[in-house]
């Protein structure tokens, strides 16, 4: 008897652990210090955190095979780091989607189908100026001490408070369905598959970590120099952000913009722990010799940065998410998103192309600025985590005041 209740008790105990991890959404902080964190063990372990990079790959070898491109990216979507990230972070927000119960294909109205693509082309052509996007473009960008980073936050905020003031303008004039749409409900009699998602979830898990495994198995090519372990703990990296993104429900687009409309600001504070964490830990990384210190210090302060911030974040509410947002959301079962994402590539491809293909067009996106440089590396992370602190103050007076509302 006493052995019956013992093993009952530890039934419980799992079951309610597996309650608190799967089934109630993270706060928004632990989010941030999480993503701060894998953000710098990535970066150690091979290269920084990218979403749209890795994108981009996937529509350039697609463009190749049907004949509209003459070239390829040099490695395939198997062996790129960046292709890796991003199929990693959309493994993972689904796997963590299962678990918890939250798949579901959401079918939104019609009008946002329009409104995911119009978004997903703002984003792309954004993002293909600063070359980046939220992520590689201002996150990882801001953590690698490039002055690119900042500039692009601070066309993110121009572009998403634009935004707020033109849906306003919107909402007073036109009358039309909006939102993301909801996952319907089985009828009484019928299957319901969500009851078997969880044991879907532990599948998603085997096969990545049989994936990560492969990866190893195959060391070092001594031909190439390839290193495929690398690559497999890139993958177990972009796997991890997914799950934290999905669990956490993080999304920079509303870090940046929800304080323009309901003043929220549980996200704004999550994105400033995610990047001090993250500029500790890539200073640290840079200044003790471990990776290049011109590693993510893009070509683009300050026009292509902040212009093309300006514009992928007036795009993003329109697309339902940031580049990250967009991809967690479709792994979730987001029609809405999956139009934005597959529009995102496109025009990424495309403004990519256009912008590489002229000298004069790719010199006046800018130039590389690293902070320490300028200012040594002490008072470059003073300076970033001071604008991080600043934004953090004025985003919690606002929530408690509504003056930006």
């Amino acid at each position: 008897m006493k052995e019956t209740n013992e093993a009952s008790d530890i039934e419980v105990i799992l079951k309610e652990g597996y309650s608190k991890v799967f089934y109630r959404n993270w706060p928004a902080w632990l989010g941030g210090l999480l993503i701060g964190i894998t953000s710098i063990i990535t970066f150690a372990w091979a290269r920084p955190w990218g979403v749209v990079g890795g994108l981009r790959e996937w529509v350039d070898w697609s463009f190749y095979s049907l004949g509209i491109y003459s070239s390829h990216p040099q490695l395939n979507p198997l062996l790129s780091t960046g292709s890796i990230l991003t199929f990693g972070l959309l493994w993972g927000a689904l796997s963590s989607s299962l678990f918890s119960k939250e798949f579901g294909i959401r079918v939104p109205p019609p009008v946002e189908f329009l409104r995911g693509a119009f978004g997903g082309i703002l984003m792309g052509i954004g993002s293909a100026m600063a070359m980046g996007c939220n992520v590689g473009g201002f996150f990882s960008a801001t953590s690698a001490l490039s002055l690119s980073g900042p500039a692009m936050m601070f066309g993110l905020l121009i572009g998403a408070f634009l935004e707020t003031r033109y849906l306003f303008w919107e909402m007073q004039r036109f009358r039309y369905r909006r939102g993301d749409g909801k996952v319907k409900k089985p009828k009484e009699g019928e299957f319901d598959w969500r009851n078997i998602q969880p044991q879907l979830g532990a599948l998603t898990l085997l096969v990545v970590l049989a994936l990560a495994y492969i990866y190893r198995a195959n060391g070092i090519d001594r031909a190439t120099g390839y290193d495929y372990i690398k690559t497999g703990g890139l993958l177990i990296a972009g796997y991890s952000f997914g799950m934290i993104m999905h669990r956490s429900r993080f999304a920079f687009q509303q870090a940046l913009r929800e304080p323009f409309v309901s003043g929220n600001a549980d996200q704004a504070r999550g994105m400033v722990i995610a990047v001090t964490v993250s500029v500790l830990g890539f200073a640290a990384i840079k200044y003790s010799g471990l990776r290049p210190e011109y590693s993510y210090v893009t070509p683009t302060f300050w026009t292509g940065s902040f212009v093309g911030g300006v514009i992928f974040g007036f795009g993003m509410p329109f697309a339902g998410g940031c580049a990250s947002g967009v991809c967690w959301r479709t792994a979730e079962g987001g029609i809405k998103q999956l139009v934005a994402f597959l529009f995102l590539g496109i025009t990424n491809s495309l403004a990519h192309s256009f912008i590489s293909s002229s000298e004069t067009l790719s010199s006046m996106m800018g130039e590389e600025v690293f902070l320490p440089e300028y200012i040594t590396y002490h008072w470059s992370v003073i300076l970033i985590l001071s604008v991080m602190l600043l934004y953090y103050i004025v985003m919690s007076w606002n929530e408690k005041t509504g003056k930006f509302i």
